[in-house]
């Protein structure tokens, strides 16, 4: 009733660490690689060591012949139930020959300033991107009078809403 014992049956083998022990060493190794080849500048072109050419004696360029032309300021009442008040000043950036022109139309730049600002609504004013926009607008209209080429730019100098 006992059951012969069936001989040639053996114990299970346990399965070798050496292909683990292996990949876990060449993971190793090629990540050391990999970390070297960035890291030299081999790959992808950067490199913590990589020595900066030497510097050339670089001369600035002459800066262009301009002028800036004062605007005078101006305190401007706007439209509205309250009793507010914007303080504006700017400058004019010209080309050098040009300056005594600007100047001349001085008036008739600042009536044109004058009349767009007072129509400008106080709740446009308040928006922060109103002055970037009022900007480009302004310097459209002083291009206008004085003739294109004349005027580069507009340079706000004081803005101020009371």
């Amino acid at each position: 009733m006992s059951e012969p014992a069936i001989e040639g049956e053996e114990a299970p083998k346990k399965k070798s660490k050496l292909p683990l022990i292996i990949g876990l060493v060449l993971m190793l190794a090629l990540g050391g690689g990999a970390f070297f080849a960035v890291y030299s500048g081999m790959i992808l072109g950067g490199g913590a060591h990589e020595e900066a050419p030497p510097a050339e004696e670089h001369t600035p360029e002459a800066l262009p012949a301009i002028a800036f032309v004062p605007l005078d300021p101006m305190v401007i009442s706007l439209s509205g139930g309250n009793a507010r008040h914007l303080r504006f000043s700017a400058q004019l950036e010209v080309p050098l020959q040009y300056q005594k022109d600007v100047e001349l139309l001085k008036p008739r730049i600042m009536d044109i300033l004058n009349g767009y600002l007072r129509a400008i609504e106080v709740s446009e004013l308040e928006d922060r991107t109103a002055l970037f926009r009022m900007r480009a607008q302004m310097l459209r209209r002083i291009q206008i009078v004085v003739g294109e080429g004349r005027v580069n730019d507009l340079l706000v100098i004081e803005f101020v809403l009371n």
